[in-house]
């Protein structure tokens, strides 16, 4: 590994043989060294998840100059907690993705995607996860390269304000180019699920769960209106999930008398 170039984590949570993170993994070679480390299996919904009081196993697939592919028996936080603290020496910027499917939204709380991003930003280093709101897994990511690449230059140069990432959605191609990237804000939404009852060849019951997605709140300053405006929506992101709006309003409760 060059240390005179950046130094590029990237991890997913779709395995490691999507073509998502394949093409991004050719894109960050444009830029710098590239460590992947991929998860062994699909890990998509881990949100933050971390392997505890489990076996974590890390293999060496590939090497050459410049870039290095290791495959972990973990989650993507794992993987990203392994490769800053374990595999490389410094890492500048952690990537992950470009997820299939989207990650905007409230949906964002279920995402191992994004899960990666906010473990590397708690730890002070620069993150940013993409995705594109297709979950075809041969979906086309062409017309993704210019604005990943533009991205990613502008925060290895400039840097991120300290406990912020970004979260980075895409819309699938269309017919007509993509009209620009959008700085938003995340939609509310919500899951309306339900569990289907069904029965494994043992005839004993188990539960599938299922549901769709709805959101009212589509407006032009909203990562939602943007993806389905044809814009790629960027939305600045923090783990920090005080709701500080309601600190001051809330001050009454200190007046609570606690003495038995």
């Amino acid at each position: 590994m060059d240390k005179k170039r950046p130094q590029i984590l990237i991890t997913n949570d779709d395995g490691h043989a999507a073509k998502g993170l394949r093409k991004l993994v050719s894109l960050m070679r444009t830029l710098g060294d590239v460590v992947l480390i991929s998860t062994d299996e699909v890990m998509s919904a881990k949100s933050h998840s971390c392997s505890i009081h489990k076996k974590l196993y890390v293999r060496l697939v590939h090497e050459e100059e410049g870039f290095k592919e290791y495959r972990c028996n973990g989650t993507p936080v794992d993987c990203v907690k392994l490769g800053y603290q374990k595999l490389m020496e410094h890492t500048d910027l952690v990537v992950s993705g470009i997820n299939h499917g989207m990650n905007a939204a409230t949906t964002v709380v279920y995402s191992g995607t994004i899960g990666a991003v906010i473990e590397a930003c708690m730890n002070g280093l620069d993150a940013i996860g993409f995705s594109l709101f297709s979950l075809n897994p041969d979906a086309d990511f062409d017309h993704l390269d210019t604005a990943i690449l533009e991205i990613t230059k502008r925060v290895l140069k400039d840097g991120l304000p300290k406990g912020v990432c970004l979260n980075v959605n895409f819309p699938k191609r269309a017919e007509e180019p993509m009209k620009g990237i959008k700085v938003c804000r995340q939609a509310a939404c919500r899951w309306v699920e339900y569990f289907k009852e069904q029965y494994d060849e043992n005839g004993e019951q188990f539960y599938d769960l299922e549901g769709t997605f709805e959101s009212d709140d589509i407006t032009p300053d909203t990562d939602l209106w943007a993806l389905q405006n044809n814009y790629a929506s960027l939305v600045p992101t923090c783990f920090d999930w005080t709701a500080h709006r309601c600190i001051e309003p809330m001050k009454n409760y200190e007046l609570i008398n606690v003495k038995p």
